[in-house]
């Protein structure tokens, strides 16, 4: 039996990856509280219960803004010290929203729907302006904000099931 065979895993550790890069998502169909696996890592995902969740975690746009957010605010950070930069802290504050892109001047598509993700981002330390202007720009190289704004491939398949491969996503 190979490590990626997996009949080999260790069934004592809840749908625990092989791979720590791999995410584990579970959820009952009657409902949409998501329980998280990301290596060592757990969490819940859930919708408000506005909208019929039972609120006990953060929304999937919620989780997609956080990872935006921790790796810009990481980026910033990690970019200073190399530099010897007096950063002390960064704050990043982020919303969602989907706007009409008619709405929007400078959007290629002008039919449907665009989702506009609105970054504030609050440098603490005496940093002086071109220093700060410097940050502002790394801020958009972090690697979520390049993936999101990268060419993107999702390629979903069944796993697990009658006929299809058990287990493993491909990588």
């Amino acid at each position: 039996m190979s490590a990626n065979d997996p009949s080999s895993r260790d069934s004592t550790r809840p749908d625990s990856a092989a791979d720590p890069r791999e995410v584990v998502v579970r959820g009952s169909a009657s409902g949409f509280r998501q329980d998280v696996t990301l290596g060592r890592h757990r969490l819940v995902a859930d919708e408000p219960t506005a909208v019929g969740g039972g609120d006990a975690g953060p929304d999937p746009y919620g989780l997609l803004l956080a990872a935006l957010g921790a790796c810009t605010s990481m980026t910033l950070g990690m970019y200073a010290r190399r530099k010897g930069w007096p950063l002390e802290s960064v704050r990043v504050r982020l919303r969602h929203a989907k706007e009409h892109a008619a709405d929007c001047a400078d959007c290629a598509s002008r039919g449907g729907m665009l989702d506009r993700i609105r970054v504030g981002i609050e440098l603490v330390g005496p940093l002086d302006e071109g220093q700060r202007a410097r940050l502002l720009e790394i801020a958009q190289r972090c690697p979520v904000h390049r993936t999101l704004t990268g060419a993107v491939a999702i390629d979903a398949q069944l796993v697990g099931s009658a006929g299809a491969d058990e287990g493993e996503v491909g990588a």
